[in-house]
């Protein structure tokens, strides 16, 4: 499955998702981020289960806010709504896949 560019609009749909969740807050002047993006991405095609979403922090500053993110990149990993994993920073594949673990 690909990546979906989430927003205010569609985010209800994917909190409310039945699949685990992986949300990547980012900014496209973030060096880390772009470090981070290929990662996501890869993750996202090699697990279908796994509903994976970016959100661009300029873009969507109000949802940015909800999950407190302070700095960039954030992951989120939720379940049924609920956040269950957050981290800050790029992350190598291994232990972004460990955070989906559960």
């Amino acid at each position: 499955m690909s990546v979906i560019n989430v927003d205010k609009n569609n985010f209800d749909s994917v909190k409310n998702s039945d699949k685990l969740v992986l949300l990547d807050f980012y900014a496209d002047w973030c060096g880390p981020c772009r470090m981070v993006s290929p990662v996501v991405d890869e993750i996202a095609e090699e697990n279908p289960q796994i509903l994976v979403g970016k959100i661009n922090v300029d873009n969507e500053p109000e949802l940015a806010g909800e999950f407190n993110v302070a700095s960039i990149p954030t992951l989120v990993v939720m379940k049924h709504g609920k956040v269950v994993q957050q981290s800050v920073g790029a992350k190598p594949k291994p232990q972004i896949l460990a955070m989906l673990e559960e």
